[in-house]
C-alpha cells in the first residue's frame, strides 16, 4: 500500500483530501504546519507528497526544495494562487504537478495514481533506491552514507560509520579486535587495535542512550565486539 504524507493547513481540505485517498486504498498521513511536515517528509519514508504553498512556519517552496536536495519521490503542490509565477517556481524547484484550489478530488486522485505510477516504472526500470539498515531506532542510510537515531541524524567520521555499518551488517557474530581492524583500516593490526576501541567508544557515545549499558555494540571480554538485535 503507498503511504502518502499530505501537508496542509486547511483542515476541511486536509480532511477531504485523506478522505478520497483512503477510499482509493492509499495509508494517508497529515501534517498541518510546515516545519512539522518537512521533518516527517526527511525522517519517515512516504510515497508521494501532497503539498500546500502557504503554510504557517514554512512554506511549501522551501519545504520542496529541501526534500528535493534528499529524495526523489513525487511532490504535488497544491495552492490557491492561480499566478504563473508560482507555477513557475514550484515546478522549477522539483515539484512534480502544480494543482490550483479549488480542484476536483477525483482528479487529485487520479493524478495521484498516475505520478505514482510513472515513478514505480522508473525505479523498475533502474532507478536505485536507498539501501537502508533499520534496527530499533537506528536507522543506516548507506547509500547515502547517513545515520539517525530515534530520528534525530547523527555525524560520524568515515571511520567510524564503516565501523558501525560493518557491524550492523553482521548482527550477533563476535569479532575480534584485530579482526576489525583489518576490515575497516585495510591493513594488519600491528600493536594499533586501541584504534578499534577508540572508535567503538565514539559510536556508542553517538547511539547508544546509555554508554555504560549498550544495547547496540556489545563488548565481550577478553575477545572483541559484537552487535545485538
Amino acid at each position: 500500500m503507498s503511504k502518502i504524507l499530505i501537508i496542509e493547513d486547511e483542515e476541511a481540505i486536509a480532511d477531504l483530501e485523506r478522505d478520497y485517498l483512503e477510499l482509493s486504498g492509499f495509508e494517508v498521513e497529515v501534517e498541518y504546519r510546515g516545519d512539522t511536515g518537512l521533518k516527517r517528509s526527511l525522517e519517515e519514508q512516504f510515497d508521494l507528497i501532497i503539498l500546500d504553498l502557504m503554510l504557517p512556519e514554512i512554506d511549501g517552496f522551501e519545504i520542496c526544495q529541501r526534500i528535493r536536495e534528499e529524495k526523489n519521490i513525487p511532490i504535488m503542490m497544491v495552492s490557491a494562487k492561480k499566478e504563473d509565477i508560482d507555477k513557475i517556481r514550484g515546478l522549477g524547484l522539483g515539484a512534480d504537478d502544480y494543482i490550483t484550489k479549488p480542484f476536483s478530488p477525483s482528479e487529485l486522485v487520479a493524478r495521484v495514481k498516475a505520478h505514482l505510477e510513472r515513478y514505480n516504472r522508473l525505479v523498475g526500470s533502474g532507478m536505485p533506491k536507498n539501501e537502508i539498515i533499520e534496527i530499533r531506532g537506528l536507522k543506516i542510510d548507506k547509500t547515502a552514507r547517513r545515520v539517525w537515531v530515534n530520528g534525530e541524524e547523527k555525524t560520524f567520521t568515515t571511520k567510524e560509520y564503516d565501523l558501525l555499518t560493518f557491524l550492523a551488517e553482521n548482527p550477533n557474530r563476535v569479532f575480534k579486535k584485530d579482526e576489525l581492524f583489518r576490515e575497516i583500516w585495510d591493513m594488519e593490526s600491528v600493536g594499533d587495535i586501541a584504534t578499534v576501541t577508540v572508535h567503538i567508544k565514539k559510536i556508542r557515545e553517538k547511539i547508544e542512550f546509555n554508554s555504560a549499558k549498550p544495547q547496540y555494540i556489545e563488548t565481550i571480554w577478553g575477545i572483541g565486539y559484537r552487535f545485538k538485535i
